[in-house]
């Protein structure tokens, strides 16, 4: 409209154009507000949402599995392995703190998948571990010997969530702290 007088225009057709492009940007600046409303809307809900995670215990990315107790009290923390596709052969070696194997466990074929594992506690050869901090490892392969992607899960309860720049946090105590978009699986 510039160089233009509205009240005389020298060409109806570029008034018009004009005014729609004007009307245009006002749309889209009004969408944009709608959208942020939208957002922050649905950034409340999802905080609420994940408020009911509190003392749930959950599947995170991680390799930690902490076996405690005494005698048949026992008890190692669930752990589990998140499989991208599925796979021919997928075993998971439990290591102990200087990295030596104490346990393997042969989950065979597998489709694509989270799969929630449980530790007795015991070797290989059926004696008792001790208590301790422990790691799990996963391998999964195909027939033709091809690595297929596959991630070890850690386990931990939610004691609290907080929103930050990051997103929502999840607290789980020993295991740290993780992103609500890190939750594989609610136990």
């Amino acid at each position: 409209m510039r160089n233009q007088d509205p009240l005389n225009p020298m060409d109806n057709a570029q008034v018009t154009s004009q005014m729609a492009q004007l009307s245009t940007v006002t749309g889209i600046n009004q969408l944009n507000e709608t959208l942020l409303a939208l957002s922050g809307q649905m950034d409340v809900s999802q905080s609420i949402q994940a408020a009911n995670l509190i003392g749930k215990q959950v599947l995170v990315p991680g390799s930690k599995v902490a076996l405690g107790g005494e005698g048949d009290a026992r008890e190692a923390t669930p752990f589990g392995v998140d499989l991208v596709s599925p796979a021919d052969s997928v075993i998971v070696t439990v290591v102990d703190s200087s990295g030596a194997p104490v346990r393997k466990i042969d989950m065979g074929p597998k489709a694509a998948g989270v799969y929630t594992l449980e530790w007795d506690g015991l070797s290989d050869s059926g004696a008792p571990l001790p208590s301790a901090a422990y790691r799990v490892e996963v391998a999964a392969t195909n027939e033709d010997g091809s690595s297929v992607p596959a991630e070890a899960l850690t386990s931990g309860t939610v004691s609290s969530v907080a929103y930050s720049s990051a997103g929502l946090q999840m607290e789980l105590g020993l295991a740290g702290s993780y992103s609500l978009l890190d939750l594989r699986k609610i136990l």
